[in-house]
């Protein structure tokens, strides 16, 4: 087994279980031939409806549009459901769009697809309903080793790569030509220190109604690790920045280790490491409340016209 989703289809509210599967060979370096099988809740037992023939292992596949979306090796196939002449139901291929090493990871919003390949990091394309056609818009020209994504708003998208890093890309809006259009802008670097293999939205606390809501994205890891990205606000990072700045220069790391040295964005195409940017280390952030009280003022000097008080409380409302 490769895959699993629930989903339902156009004109069929019914919710069914698809399961995508491959035969995997020793002797092939892919495998060639799988299989999408699609199962209904009957009874408490698992019936199987259809199920259809592939070319490939579906490494991914996601509900998308009342439609069925694929990662099958090197292509991205959209499926519908449909019944056939003997009056059953079949998944037909409806379109698909080729030129990648390994489709691995797939998230939708709306019309649009962003895809993790397994080496050519990530690409942004949209379904065109009256063409029938999946085109691609812009894509990350960087060589990076995929092992998760997600879309954090209409123009920006969340990958983690094989080198325990995270980071942003946006697209350029703004650009002025086809070819600036084509490439998404990276905006955000970091190392995380582990591998992420899973991005799901939702949150670790309870929240009330009338609690302000963040976005929050949670992540797993393969050590066992789980974490949560928050977006913030212009204003929340350019006040947090100053503070994790000023955390840097007062709280001294072991061994002489610099904490932006180790959250530097670093791979094997990369001409040494790069500074950080874009993120902010929450755990260096909520550090400020164990700190002495003596420490404490220094760090809120360094950051000018804000008191411990009203610095500590701006952290303990993050952390909730």
């Amino acid at each position: 087994t490769c895959s699993i989703e629930c989903a339902s289809f156009s004109d069929d509210p019914t919710m069914y279980y698809i399961v995508g599967t491959a035969i995997a060979i020793p002797q092939e370096s892919e495998p060639k031939d799988g299989r999408l099988l699609i199962f209904e809740v009957i009874d408490r037992k698992l019936i199987l409806k259809a199920q259809k023939d592939i070319k490939g292992a579906p490494y991914q596949i996601k509900s998308f549009n009342g439609k069925l979306l694929a990662g099958i090796n090197s292509k991205i196939e959209l499926f519908r459901l449909s019944d056939s002449d003997a009056g059953h139901m079949e998944l037909v291929s409806e379109c698909c769009h080729r030129g990648h090493i390994l489709v691995l990871y797939l998230q939708t919003r709306g019309d649009f697809i962003v895809a993790g390949d397994l080496m050519r990091s990530i690409s942004l394309l949209t379904y065109k309903q009256v063409d029938g056609q999946i085109e691609e818009i812009a894509r990350d020209f960087n060589a990076n080793w995929m092992t998760a994504v997600d879309i954090l708003d209409d123009d920006t998208f969340l990958g983690a790569e094989g080198y325990f890093n995270l980071f942003t890309v946006r697209k350029n809006t703004d650009a002025t030509s086809d070819e600036e259009r084509a490439r998404l802008e990276v905006v955000g670097e970091y190392h995380l220190g582990d591998m992420v293999n899973r991005f799901q939205r939702g949150s670790l606390v309870l929240r009330s109604s009338d609690t302000p809501t963040t976005d929050t994205i949670i992540f797993g890891t393969v050590n066992g690790m789980i974490g949560v990205l928050a977006v913030l606000s212009k204003e929340e990072y350019d006040f947090l920045l100053k503070v994790q700045t000023a955390l840097n220069s007062v709280i001294k790391g072991v061994g002489g280790l610099r904490h932006e040295d180790w959250r530097s964005f670093e791979n094997e195409r990369t001409q040494g490491s790069r500074p950080p940017k874009g993120f902010i280390d929450g755990d260096l952030i909520e550090s400020f409340l164990d700190l002495r009280r003596e420490k404490m003022e220094e760090v809120c000097k360094e950051i000018g016209d804000v008191t411990v008080e009203e610095l500590s409380r701006r952290i303990e409302e993050l952390q909730r």
